[in-house]
């Protein structure tokens, strides 16, 4: 069977198994990329029965040496590739899995920043779009994902009962996440007075689109760390990062971190943490 079919039929059944349009979007990224460089190298139509493990040895290859790809990325599309084919072979579409005997890609962990209380004051009032300010506030308060945040509608919040709706998060997910007492009054206000007054029904709304980017949101803060001359690159998900920092540091149970970023496992969380893992190991030496 050709491999662009195969290809059509997991992303169907990506769909068919509720996971999000982003990570489906991602995957048909990945792999029309893959068969792109397969028909390229091989001057014909691809059949997946016909591949070898060598065949994705040689694309990783060519994603470093030709594409200039990082670790991180390379590491991605083998993860994709191997989530294909590990469909493939369920499905019964390959004989066996060749996937399996590709080699993990080693990625150095980054140390990532977290921003203090302090950092975030001083980036919000670097920031000169008024409705970024509060996304940025919202951001760090709450650890929503940027997706996420731009995502809220009216209907979404409660302010009377203080919390929000984050409707399919990351894995189509939904949770509810409280409002803290110090994020009550900046939404309050921004509802009542900056809030532009549009057709859209999202919390976060221009005039003119009804809806802001994440790529201006970055490029906003982006524009405000270089006003502020710091020597660190800060994005919207430092501030997710900076939220679950500044809950371990004041000794908030990780299994309530979990719960508020939306993970699915303590994993995950402990990588946006990793910071304080020193006194998270403190912590369980009492027992």
């Amino acid at each position: 069977m050709l491999l662009k079919t195969v290809t059509n039929h997991f992303l169907q059944y990506m769909s068919s198994i509720d996971r999000s349009n982003a990570t489906i979007s991602g995957y048909q990224k990945d792999l029309t990329a893959f068969q792109r460089y397969l028909e390229t190298k091989l001057n014909c139509e691809v059949y997946i029965d016909e591949l070898v493990a060598k065949d994705i040895d040689d694309y990783l290859y060519y994603l470093k040496e030709t594409r200039g790809h990082a670790p991180a990325s390379r590491a991605r599309y083998l993860h994709t590739v191997r989530s294909f084919f590990n469909y493939a072979y369920k499905k019964e579409y390959v004989a066996r899995n060749i996937a399996l005997s590709v080699e993990t890609i080693s990625v150095q962990q980054k140390e990532r920043i977290a921003l203090s209380d302090e950092e975030v004051e001083h980036l919000v009032n670097a920031i000169d779009h008024e409705i970024i300010k509060v996304v940025v506030k919202v951001l760090y308060l709450t650890g929503m994902r940027i997706s996420e945040c731009l995502h809220v509608t009216m209907d979404d919040i409660d302010m009377e009962k203080r919390v929000i709706h984050v409707v399919a998060g990351k894995g189509n997910k939904d949770r509810l996440l409280p409002v803290s007492n110090r994020l009550v009054p900046i939404l309050q206000h921004y509802i009542q007075f900056q809030r532009p007054e549009a057709s859209s029904n999202l919390l976060f709304c221009t005039k003119k689109t009804g809806k802001l980017s994440p790529v201006y949101v970055n490029k906003c803060i982006s524009d405000a760390v270089k006003k502020l001359k710091w020597k660190k690159k800060v994005t919207a998900h430092i501030l997710r990062h900076s939220f679950a920092s500044q809950l371990v540091k004041k000794d908030v149970n990780l299994v309530q971190i979990q719960k508020l970023l939306g993970h699915s496992s303590l994993k995950v969380t402990s990588i946006y943490t990793h910071t304080d893992m020193n006194q998270l190991s403190e912590a369980v030496n009492h027992l």
